[in-house]
């Protein structure tokens, strides 16, 4: 019988679990390319909540200071900075020896390496390790190897029991953008739109990743892309309010990105804009199959320039694991050159075309996580499209 992994229910009995199948297939991976380029002993690093690679192989969610040692056929050692967080890390972190990462994390860990036989230059790091302990680990064991560009490329196609947590994490997301336009009305203060959306889904076994909101008059607008970080003005009645809004089952999270008329139609200007960003998203959409070209999904978005727009934010990323390839830009606002990448089955991308007037004045935001299928592209997102009406 093939195995699968634990049912992930949010919210309900101990904690999920992927199956020994998919954690043996990361391991591969990992082995795979840290033998790519002549490594034989791997770091694994996060903290402050940042460092995805640590979940992915160990199951344990950064919180302080985590630091996983990887030696191909060992059993993985994590290090836990904060004494209080190990015993949970343990539950978690089940098929790890899981220890107090003492004084100094970084000296823990070139003591470990030491003991695995460890030499100089066979040492790897993935995750953002601080400078000042790369140094350490560099006088005693040479330069680490920087594999973070290796991780980012095994993340970017997800597994089948990936995509499963994956949908989770887009149901609880959907609840969120629901529940803000259900409950979207004037006099609400952008805290509060985080406060709707937040309980939407934490009581369901969901996390935080981000949720922006950009507040303006249609008449008189003055805000064209979110903010990251919310203020205490108050939705009046006429406004537009957009929002770029993910929530997470584990480290599986989804993003929708909406755009809402409140107590009032659209006006034409924004009537405008979200008809041409709905014709962008389409336009690259339709492209997201296996073998289409990065610069392919960049030229599908023409119709943003030939209307006299622009965009602020990047147009297309990949996402889940990371920030991940491509990040794209349109033909007027392109921060990078187009990478030379094709897409492939199991790849998830955000389409997100947030078009803009050229003076910034006024904006609108649409767009959400799209898995690229054998046969084209798959919604993960049930939310209604289009520009949305509240209060």
């Amino acid at each position: 019988m093939a195995e699968t992994a634990d049912e992930p229910r949010p919210g309900e009995g101990s904690y999920p679990r992927f199956s020994e199948g998919e954690r043996r297939r990361r391991r591969a991976a990992l082995a795979g390319a840290m033998e790519d380029r002549g490594v034989e002993h791997l770091i694994v690093y996060g903290a402050n909540r940042f460092g995805s690679a640590v979940a992915w192989l160990t199951g344990w969610p950064v919180t302080r200071e985590a630091l996983c040692v990887f030696t191909p056929g060992e059993r993985d050692v994590l290090l836990v900075h904060f004494y209080n967080h190990v015993p949970n890390a343990a539950r978690l972190a089940s098929a790890a020896d899981v220890r107090w990462a003492g004084e100094s994390t970084i000296e823990t860990a070139a003591a470990e390496l030491r003991g695995r036989g460890a030499v100089r230059g066979r040492v790897g790091v993935v995750g953002p390790l601080l400078h000042r302990d790369g140094v350490r680990l560099a006088a005693e064991l040479g330069e680490p190897v920087d594999l973070n560009r290796d991780y980012l490329r095994l993340r970017r196609v997800k597994s089948a029991e990936e995509i499963e947590w994956l949908r989770i994490g887009c149901r609880l997301t959907d609840r969120a953008v629901e529940a803000l336009g259900e409950r979207l009305r004037p006099g609400l203060t952008e805290h509060q739109l985080g406060d709707i959306c937040e309980r939407a889904y934490v009581g369901e076994g969901g996390r935080t990743h981000i949720h922006y909101f950009g507040v303006t008059s249609m008449g008189e607008p003055e805000v064209s892309v979110p903010a990251q970080w919310p203020s205490a003005r108050r939705v009046a009645a006429g406004d537009a309010v957009s929002c770029e809004i993910s929530a997470s089952y584990w480290d599986y999270t989804g993003q929708v990105l909406r755009t809402f008329a409140v107590e009032a139609e659209p006006s034409p200007r924004y009537e405008e804009l979200h008809a041409v960003a709905d014709a962008a998203f389409e336009a690259i959409a339709e492209r997201l199959r296996p073998g289409t070209s990065a610069a392919e999904l960049v030229a599908a978005s023409a119709v943003i320039e030939e209307h006299g727009y622009t965009i602020r934010d990047d147009l297309v990323h990949g996402f889940v694991g990371g920030y991940l390839p491509p990040v794209l830009g349109s033909a007027s606002r392109r921060l990078t050159a187009i990478p030379d990448l094709e897409l492939e089955a199991g790849m998830t991308l955000v389409v997100q075309p947030n078009v803009i007037t050229r003076d910034e004045t006024a904006g609108v935001q649409t767009g959400e996580l799209l898995l690229v299928g054998e046969r084209g592209p798959e919604r993960l997102h049930a939310v209604e499209r289009g520009m949305l009406r509240a209060g």
